[in-house]
């Protein structure tokens, strides 16, 4: 009994392997947009879900590959359970780091259920939060020990604009980079 089960196993394994094989590669633009966004291609490039308007006026979304490659990880098509624990939307056009200004985003993708078991949304959080020059698990270390703190250190690190300078400043005010998009 025991045995044949242990066969049993055997034959699925290998037989989802074989038919992982033969159902060919990910291709973003093959993609159905409600499985789009959070996917990565067999190329290893972000697919991006886009929208776009018809001659009659109507709005459709389509799937495209980006131009971002995501390190050792390629044929992936996020799961429902990442994208409910890192509180992301399937739905998103574009994705953009303003969501790390929002107290709700940084906690549900610094939570325990996404951060320790979503590499992929956590490596595009991470990219998009280094565009801002922000450490994501150091943003993440704070979000846990003092939530106020780490929105007030995320919003002094350039991620937002510098707000006005005082009459009579000599002090040289810039601009905040522009927020970072895939």
């Amino acid at each position: 009994m025991v045995s044949s089960m242990k066969i049993q196993l055997v034959l699925f394994f290998a037989c989802s392997l074989f038919l992982q094989g033969t159902l060919g590669e990910v291709v973003c633009e093959d993609l159905p947009t409600d499985v789009c966004a959070f996917s990565i291609a067999s190329s290893g490039k972000r697919c991006l879900l886009e929208n776009f308007s018809t001659r009659d006026g109507k709005v459709e979304y389509q799937c495209r590959t980006s131009e971002v490659v995501v390190e050792r990880m390629a044929e992936y098509i996020e799961t429902d359970g990442c994208i409910s624990a890192c509180g992301v939307d399937r739905n998103s056009v574009g994705i953009s780091s303003d969501a790390l200004l929002e107290p709700q985003s940084t906690a549900k993708i610094c939570s325990p259920a996404c951060y320790e078991n979503c590499p992929n949304i956590v490596d595009l959080y991470f990219n998009l939060a280094a565009g801002e020059g922000v450490f994501l698990p150091d943003l993440c270390q704070r979000q846990r020990t003092n939530p106020r703190r780490a929105m007030i250190e995320l919003l002094s690190s350039g991620a937002a604009a510098a707000g006005p300078a005082s009459v009579g400043s000599s002090q040289d005010v810039s601009a905040a980079p522009a927020p970072a998009y895939i």
